[in-house]
């Protein structure tokens, strides 16, 4: 038996939406990074970049177990005394997009190929997003947050 490598013509990039209404953020972010690095199709191969685009809607309303409210999301800009300092707390207020991109980057390999799968990734703190035209799946995380019961 052969081993499959898919070719440049077997590789297509669908379209998904997901709602991030009470689902836990590491559900989620497992979920995203799955249909980014394409897993979920049968011509897979971890060298080749069959992902997909992944819309996340809702992004303000993601469930945060534990002690995360309290936890700190650092990044850095590169220069001399650019740490960033932010709380989930904050971040969860101003911009929920931060929070879902660090936890779904933390899911992808460290390679170079994970550059290209995480620019698929479009997270939008609303309900509206412009992708309507691309007509994107819905992709359904069935087992919510617990709190939100």
């Amino acid at each position: 038996m052969k081993t499959f490598t898919p070719k440049p013509d077997d590789l297509t990039h669908e379209w998904y939406v997901v709602d991030a209404t009470d689902v836990v953020l590491g559900r989620l972010a497992t979920q995203v990074a799955l249909l980014l690095r394409g897993k979920n199709k049968p011509t897979y191969a971890p060298h080749a970049d069959s992902g997909n685009h992944v819309i996340v809607i809702n992004a303000a309303k993601v469930a945060l177990t534990g002690n995360k409210l309290d936890k700190v999301l650092y990044s850095h800009s590169g220069r001399p005394g650019g740490l960033r300092r932010d709380k989930y707390a904050d971040l969860l207020e101003r911009k929920p997009e931060r929070i879902i991109t660090a936890a779904v980057r933390g899911m992808l390999p460290k390679n170079r190929l994970a550059k290209v799968q995480l620019n698929r990734l479009h997270v939008f703190a609303g309900e509206e997003h412009p992708h309507t035209p691309q007509k994107p799946q819905v992709f359904e995380i069935a087992q919510v947050s617990q709190q939100a019961k």
